[in-house]
């Protein structure tokens, strides 16, 4: 089963005096909905946009498999276990929040910060806060996550190229840019597919170069 949600169908947050813009693909804070919760391991899917000079103060997480991707800008990362980094586009940033840990989130650039964030749940709660940068993935490395049972396949597509889906349990696929075509569905920058018991399924690349993040996840 496949199940596309348009960009424009996520919840709007975030503080757009602050230069603050957030879209929310699942339920999140304010906006409840209980048929948006979860997919697979995946509880929150944010699209964040920051303005120069802005940023999340410090805030605290806990039992959340936090990873980070920047779609351009650079992302300044502090938390309380003593890192800070700088955080571009191609690399792959995890926090594991575990049985508590509290970070900060700014663009310290002097232009836009695009960046999406993607929580999953953890197979099991607590431990010690983790915390890694993968600088430059490559489309032949998938990024491992077995603490939640999933793993993070960056794709990136030439026009018309095509590329197979995992086949699992559960499939999140996210489009960054470009449009794909993905079962009969045409998605665009910002539109995901959810798909359940995927097998045998490709996404072609439109007229354009395409830029996917899919997110392999077992059964739970």
């Amino acid at each position: 089963m496949t199940d596309v949600r348009r960009a424009h169908e996520r919840y709007q947050g975030g503080d757009p005096a602050a230069g603050i813009e957030t879209w929310h693909a699942f339920s999140f804070g304010p906006h409840y909905d209980p048929d948006n919760l979860r997919f697979g391991a995946m509880i929150a899917c944010n699209e964040e946009h920051l303005a120069p000079g802005a940023g999340f103060d410090e805030h605290p997480h806990s039992h959340t498999e936090i990873v980070t991707w920047v779609v351009e800008g650079e992302l300044t990362h502090r938390d309380s276990t003593g890192r800070e980094t700088v955080i571009r586009p191609g690399d792959v940033q995890r926090l594991s929040a575990a049985s508590g840990v509290r970070h900060v989130e700014r663009n310290a650039g002097d232009r836009p910060l695009t960046f999406l964030q993607m929580w999953l749940a953890p197979l099991e709660p607590g431990g010690d806060p983790r915390y890694e940068v993968v600088p430059g993935i490559a489309d032949s490395t998938p990024y491992a996550l077995p603490e939640a049972g999933a793993m993070l396949h960056v794709r990136r597509l030439g026009a018309g190229e095509r590329t197979a889906v995992p086949d699992a349990a559960y499939v999140y696929v996210h489009v960054v840019r470009g449009e794909v075509e993905l079962e009969g569905e045409l998605l665009g920058a910002g539109d995901a597919a959810r798909l359940t018991d995927a097998r045998g399924v490709d996404a072609v690349a439109g007229a354009s170069d395409a830029e996917l993040l899919v997110w392999e996840m077992a059964a739970r």
